[in-house]
């Protein structure tokens, strides 16, 4: 009997019904189903609630039913216990999802029958630093990322002024709408939205991009998985943070976050059937024969 975990997207009514056939087929099979509370009272099956810390105990998958966002969520829950992930895809093609909902049955069949591959994919770990201000953050002062942090202008829209070190070393301040630090997974997110370059997600790396600067230096940084960025807040106006596309609060000025890659990777399923550049020509329109 293996464990299985399923998250779905609560606005996605298509989510729901494949996740009550994923339960009825998994049950059916032998094995142990279980969803987070918020996740199971939305999909009607709240008999299957489980715990934060009661989901990832002895869990063989997490099955993600959404689109990108929903998986950033789901690697968020179980990555720190090194679960492996499988991704539905429930909407626009997307980057981390491996599967159609159509074929959601058989891609199960093949990860018990050990058809399957792991892929890691690097994280970042944020470390939130109070300094000459208070990190308006509560008591939480690490965060996990599969994708990105941003320390951004709030929505005031003053620009921020943001000091940057690297491995204790400084290297400049930018004054900007944003500093993004992002794994290669998160290339294709908001860092290549900034301009910055694609990164295949096999590799490890902390890439540096600053969103609309107003220097001439505005070009992205790729660093070693090794490094450790220092991001401080400056001038006399606070900087909004974002980890992987959801608002975390508010730094004042001489408050910090400190990027470096997490101790645990992201480990996602995979069967084979989209490569990296499958994806962004299928994502860009570029499969078009060339003449």
């Amino acid at each position: 009997m293996a464990h299985v975990a399923l998250l779905l997207h609560h606005t996605h009514a298509h989510a729901v019904e494949v996740a009550r056939s994923a339960t009825a087929w998994l049950s059916d099979h032998g094995h142990e189903v279980r969803l987070p509370e918020a996740d199971a009272h939305h999909a009607g099956l709240p008999e299957l609630a489980c715990d934060a810390d009661g989901l990832t105990a002895d869990l063989d998958v997490a099955v993600s039913l959404g689109g990108d966002g929903t998986m950033l969520r789901t690697v968020d829950l179980v990555g720190d216990d090194q679960v492996p992930v499988l991704g539905v895809n429930m909407g626009h093609l997307g980057y981390l999802a491996e599967v159609e909902a159509c074929d959601l049955h058989s891609a199960l069949e093949r990860f018990f029958a050990g058809d399957h591959e792991i892929q890691e994919r690097m994280r970042l770990r944020v470390e939130v630093r109070a300094g000459g201000g208070r990190a308006q953050l509560g008591a939480t002062r690490s965060f996990p990322a599969l994708n990105e942090a941003v320390l951004g202008k709030t929505p005031s829209g003053q620009i921020v002024a943001v000091r940057v070190s690297v491995d204790g070393e400084d290297f400049t301040t930018y004054r900007a709408d944003g500093i993004i630090v992002a794994t290669p997974t998160g290339s294709t997110a908001y860092a290549w939205s900034a301009g910055g370059p694609i990164v295949s997600p096999s590799h490890a790396a902390l890439l540096l991009t600053p969103v609309a600067p107003h220097t001439v230096f505005d070009r992205s940084l790729v660093l070693p998985p090794t490094a450790c960025i220092l991001l401080e807040v400056m001038a006399d106006r606070p900087a909004s943070l974002s980890i992987d596309g959801r608002s975390e609060g508010l730094l004042a000025p001489g408050d910090a976050i400190v990027c470096t890659a997490a101790d645990h990777p992201a480990r996602v399923v995979t069967f084979g059937r989209r490569g990296f550049l499958g994806i962004l020509k299928a994502k860009f329109g570029l499969n078009h024969a060339i003449p």
